[in-house]
Protein backbone atom coordinates (compact mmCIF):
# COMPACT_ATOMS: atom_id res chain seq x y z
CA UNK A 1 0.00 0.00 0.00
CA UNK A 2 2.11 2.94 -1.43
CA UNK A 3 0.73 6.11 0.45
CA UNK A 4 1.15 9.54 -2.23
CA UNK A 5 0.80 12.99 -2.44
CA UNK A 6 -2.60 12.59 -2.83
CA UNK A 7 -3.16 10.76 0.65
CA UNK A 8 -0.94 13.62 2.04
CA UNK A 9 -3.41 16.78 0.77
CA UNK A 10 -6.25 14.15 1.63
CA UNK A 11 -5.02 14.15 5.53
CA UNK A 12 -4.60 17.89 5.50
CA UNK A 13 -8.16 18.86 4.49
CA UNK A 14 -9.26 16.19 7.34
CA UNK A 15 -7.36 18.00 10.15
CA UNK A 16 -8.51 21.14 8.35
CA UNK A 17 -5.33 22.63 7.30
CA UNK A 18 -7.03 23.84 3.48
CA UNK A 19 -4.27 26.41 3.14
CA UNK A 20 -1.81 24.05 3.52
CA UNK A 21 -2.84 21.85 1.43
CA UNK A 22 -3.24 24.22 -1.19
CA UNK A 23 0.46 25.36 -0.30
CA UNK A 24 1.61 21.89 -0.63
CA UNK A 25 -0.56 21.08 -4.34
CA UNK A 26 1.40 23.64 -5.34
CA UNK A 27 4.80 23.95 -4.35
CA UNK A 28 5.29 20.69 -6.33
CA UNK A 29 9.05 19.89 -5.89
CA UNK A 30 10.26 23.62 -6.22
CA UNK A 31 10.97 24.22 -2.27
CA UNK A 32 13.91 26.02 -1.53
CA UNK A 33 15.90 25.39 1.08
CA UNK A 34 17.03 28.75 3.62
CA UNK A 35 20.03 29.17 4.89
CA UNK A 36 19.55 27.08 7.79
CA UNK A 37 18.83 24.20 6.47
CA UNK A 38 14.95 24.64 6.55
CA UNK A 39 12.62 24.11 3.72
CA UNK A 40 10.19 26.84 2.49
CA UNK A 41 7.01 27.12 0.62
CA UNK A 42 6.23 30.39 -0.62
CA UNK A 43 3.08 31.40 0.19
CA UNK A 44 3.11 35.12 -1.54
CA UNK A 45 5.08 37.16 -3.14
CA UNK A 46 7.40 38.70 0.08
CA UNK A 47 6.43 35.50 2.61
CA UNK A 48 7.31 32.47 3.36
CA UNK A 49 5.43 30.12 4.96
CA UNK A 50 6.91 28.05 8.65
CA UNK A 51 8.64 25.51 8.25
CA UNK A 52 10.57 22.41 9.62
CA UNK A 53 14.31 21.36 9.52
CA UNK A 54 15.66 18.67 7.51
CA UNK A 55 16.04 16.77 10.46
CA UNK A 56 12.91 17.68 12.32
CA UNK A 57 11.48 16.11 9.37
CA UNK A 58 13.90 13.30 9.50
CA UNK A 59 13.15 12.45 13.20
CA UNK A 60 9.11 12.50 11.87
CA UNK A 61 9.60 10.29 9.19
CA UNK A 62 11.50 7.53 11.99
CA UNK A 63 8.97 7.86 14.33
CA UNK A 64 5.75 7.05 11.56
CA UNK A 65 8.23 4.25 10.12
CA UNK A 66 8.34 2.59 13.67
CA UNK A 67 4.53 3.58 14.75
CA UNK A 68 2.57 2.51 10.83
CA UNK A 69 1.87 -0.74 9.91
CA UNK A 70 4.06 -2.63 7.95
CA UNK A 71 2.41 -2.97 4.31
CA UNK A 72 2.59 0.83 4.00
CA UNK A 73 5.17 2.35 1.96
CA UNK A 74 6.81 5.40 0.57
CA UNK A 75 6.28 6.54 4.43
CA UNK A 76 9.03 9.10 4.19
CA UNK A 77 7.21 10.91 1.04
CA UNK A 78 3.83 11.01 2.72
CA UNK A 79 5.18 12.34 6.11
CA UNK A 80 7.33 14.85 4.81
CA UNK A 81 4.37 15.89 2.11
CA UNK A 82 1.97 16.36 5.47
CA UNK A 83 3.64 18.16 7.38
CA UNK A 84 5.01 20.75 5.43
CA UNK A 85 1.42 21.39 4.96
CA UNK A 86 0.44 21.08 8.07
CA UNK A 87 3.14 23.68 9.30
CA UNK A 88 2.81 25.74 6.16
CA UNK A 89 1.03 28.63 8.17
CA UNK A 90 1.45 27.85 11.82
CA UNK A 91 4.51 28.88 12.90
CA UNK A 92 4.13 27.52 16.59
CA UNK A 93 3.24 24.24 15.78
CA UNK A 94 6.51 23.37 13.60
CA UNK A 95 8.11 25.56 16.78
CA UNK A 96 5.89 23.11 18.99
CA UNK A 97 7.28 19.90 16.87
CA UNK A 98 10.90 21.12 16.92
CA UNK A 99 10.50 21.31 20.69
CA UNK A 100 9.46 18.06 20.79
CA UNK A 101 12.04 16.85 18.49
CA UNK A 102 14.86 18.05 20.74
CA UNK A 103 13.24 15.94 23.46
CA UNK A 104 13.30 13.09 21.91
CA UNK A 105 16.93 13.15 20.81
CA UNK A 106 17.70 14.04 24.13
CA UNK A 107 16.24 11.24 25.54
CA UNK A 108 17.63 8.69 23.29
CA UNK A 109 20.79 10.10 24.08
CA UNK A 110 20.73 9.44 27.65
CA UNK A 111 19.08 5.93 27.54
CA UNK A 112 20.69 4.64 24.50
CA UNK A 113 23.85 6.77 23.81
CA UNK A 114 23.53 7.75 20.51
CA UNK A 115 22.73 11.32 19.25
CA UNK A 116 19.43 11.37 17.45
CA UNK A 117 16.51 9.41 17.64
CA UNK A 118 16.22 8.53 13.77
CA UNK A 119 19.61 6.62 14.28
CA UNK A 120 18.00 4.22 16.20
CA UNK A 121 16.60 0.91 14.42
CA UNK A 122 12.99 0.79 13.97
CA UNK A 123 13.02 -1.71 16.90
CA UNK A 124 14.95 0.09 19.31
CA UNK A 125 12.44 2.85 18.31
CA UNK A 126 9.53 1.44 19.35
CA UNK A 127 11.41 0.29 22.39
CA UNK A 128 11.77 3.98 23.72
CA UNK A 129 8.31 4.97 23.04
CA UNK A 130 7.51 2.21 25.25
CA UNK A 131 10.20 3.23 27.84
CA UNK A 132 9.07 6.75 28.09
CA UNK A 133 5.43 5.81 28.06
CA UNK A 134 4.40 7.26 24.98
CA UNK A 135 2.24 4.12 24.14
CA UNK A 136 0.04 4.64 26.54
CA UNK A 137 0.11 8.55 28.01
CA UNK A 138 -2.54 11.22 27.42
CA UNK A 139 -1.67 13.23 24.48
CA UNK A 140 -1.26 17.11 25.33
CA UNK A 141 -0.29 19.90 23.95
CA UNK A 142 0.61 21.81 27.06
CA UNK A 143 1.11 18.84 29.12
CA UNK A 144 5.01 17.53 29.61
CA UNK A 145 7.43 16.28 27.09
CA UNK A 146 6.01 12.60 26.90
CA UNK A 147 2.45 13.78 26.53
CA UNK A 148 3.53 16.46 23.82
CA UNK A 149 5.46 13.48 22.25
CA UNK A 150 1.87 11.55 22.08
CA UNK A 151 0.70 14.65 20.86
CA UNK A 152 2.50 16.10 18.11
CA UNK A 153 4.06 13.30 16.76
CA UNK A 154 2.54 9.93 17.37
CA UNK A 155 -1.20 10.82 17.57
CA UNK A 156 -0.96 13.50 14.41
CA UNK A 157 1.32 11.21 12.37
CA UNK A 158 -1.29 7.99 12.81
CA UNK A 159 -4.15 10.47 11.86
CA UNK A 160 -2.98 11.54 9.05
CA UNK A 161 -2.19 8.16 8.08
CA UNK A 162 -5.66 6.68 8.71
CA UNK A 163 -7.22 9.93 7.57
CA UNK A 164 -5.35 9.22 4.16
CA UNK A 165 -7.58 7.02 1.26
CA UNK A 166 -4.86 4.31 1.25
CA UNK A 167 -4.61 4.20 5.25
CA UNK A 168 -8.34 4.23 5.68
CA UNK A 169 -8.72 1.31 3.42
CA UNK A 170 -5.52 -0.51 4.89
CA UNK A 171 -8.23 -0.68 8.46
CA UNK A 172 -11.27 -1.24 5.84
CA UNK A 173 -12.74 2.42 6.30
CA UNK A 174 -14.39 2.46 2.15
CA UNK A 175 -15.05 6.11 2.74
CA UNK A 176 -12.73 8.14 5.47
CA UNK A 177 -14.44 11.39 6.89
CA UNK A 178 -14.69 14.03 4.36
CA UNK A 179 -15.13 11.49 1.57
CA UNK A 180 -18.38 11.63 -0.28
CA UNK A 181 -18.02 7.97 -2.12
CA UNK A 182 -20.84 8.62 -4.30
CA UNK A 183 -24.60 7.43 -4.18
CA UNK A 184 -23.83 3.53 -4.48
CA UNK A 185 -21.38 3.42 -0.82
CA UNK A 186 -24.67 4.79 1.35
CA UNK A 187 -27.58 2.50 -0.50
CA UNK A 188 -25.34 -0.82 -0.80
CA UNK A 189 -25.89 -3.18 2.09
CA UNK A 190 -22.88 -3.83 4.31
CA UNK A 191 -20.98 -6.74 2.27
CA UNK A 192 -18.88 -10.34 3.51
CA UNK A 193 -15.65 -10.89 2.38
CA UNK A 194 -17.45 -13.58 0.28
CA UNK A 195 -19.61 -11.50 -1.72
CA UNK A 196 -18.78 -9.61 -4.62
Amino acid sequence: MELTRRDAIAALGAVGVAGGALALSQSGETDDADGEGRTTTPTGPDEAAASLSEHELTTAVAVAKAIYPSPVENVEGFVTDFLRGRVADDPERATEIAETVAYLDDYVNTWYDVDAFATLSPATRVEAFERMNADTIDPDPDGGSVQRVRYYLVNDLLFALYASPTGGELVGIENPQGHPGGTTSYRRGPQSETEN
